[in-house]
């Protein structure tokens, strides 16, 4: 259902509030170069800061906005089953294609306590329902084994997986097969998840080069194997750079830096330090992105 370049957006802010100017223009720039889904209040999103009426808010303008050229897989999970229902319940109401669901952070739950959890905000909300794995941030690591359970729900089409782990992604194709879509969470392993079955990237990086991220994975699909390694390698810096601090710090710090955008972050996040600044401004000149 889902494949290509995906951008975790970033929710820009001005004096406190959401810009919400911005981030529509945000969600034009990346239409027009090739972006094939967008995913509001994800991590890069910055979703732990929003209040509830925010998060609703920066949904209806994202499918507003992107008007149905391209689907809105709308961020709405959480550590409390019942509020990512309540999330969730909203986004359909809205007109979202589907539903991105972390792993709920911070109570860590057993590997049934996933799939009960899972499993109840699909038979709750009929939308597609898109597993988002990332344990460096929530505490707690989805095996392939409950992957698999989930994928026989019709809800659960496909998983973001930013675990890292390679070994673990490609147990994922092997247990599910067609049932679930395996899609990268992190942009430095792009193109190795493809290369084991992977169809595509929800991307941090995205966010400041959408046409090559895009051109990237399409090369991949059409066969330009070499084409995509091209390109891949040459965004890699850049990837890397997105992690200098923690991530949206540098992504959102690019995009201010590019013009784009305020660069306004709330608390806990902060400015970045001088010395990873530095860092930063040296990649995306030596990408051509600011002067």
């Amino acid at each position: 259902m889902f494949k290509g370049s995906i951008v975790a957006i970033v929710t820009p802010f001005k004096n406190g509030q959401v810009d919400e100017e911005k981030y529509r223009e945000l969600i034009e720039f990346q239409i027009e170069n090739g972006t094939s889904a967008i995913v509001p209040c994800g991590t890069t999103g910055e979703s732990a800061t929003l209040s509830m009426e925010e998060h609703s808010r920066v949904i209806d303008i994202a499918i507003q906005a992107a008007n149905k050229r391209v689907p809105v897989i709308a961020g709405t999970g959480g550590n409390s089953t019942a509020e990512a229902i309540e999330l969730t319940e909203h986004a359909k109401k809205s007109g979202a294609d589907a539903t991105l669901q972390v792993t709920p952070y911070y109570n860590k739950p057993t590997q049934q306590g996933l799939y009960e959890h899972f499993k109840a905000i699909a038979k709750a909300v009929a939308l597609p329902q898109v597993l988002y794995n990332v344990p460096g941030r929530t505490g707690l690591n989805m095996l392939p084994e409950t992957v698999a359970r989930l994928a026989e729900l019709p809800e659960i089409v496909a998983v973001k997986e930013a675990s890292g782990n390679l070994g673990q992604m490609a147990d994922i194709v092997q247990l599910a097969g067609e049932k679930i879509t395996l899609l990268s969470g992190d942009d430095n392993l792009t193109l190795p998840v493809l290369a084991i079955g992977g169809k595509g990237v929800i991307s941090v990086v995205a966010n400041i080069v959408p046409k090559d991220t895009a051109e990237m994975v399409n090369a991949y699909e059409n066969g330009e194997i070499e084409r995509a390694r091209e390109l891949f390698y040459k965004l890699y810096p850049l990837c890397r750079a997105m992690f200098f601090e923690t991530n949206p710090i540098p992504v959102k710090t690019s995009l201010a830096l590019m013009g784009k955008i305020d660069g306004e972050m709330r608390l806990p996040l902060c400015p970045m330090a001088p010395a990873n600044l530095d860092k930063l401004k040296k990649a995306l000149k030596d990408y051509g992105l600011i002067n």
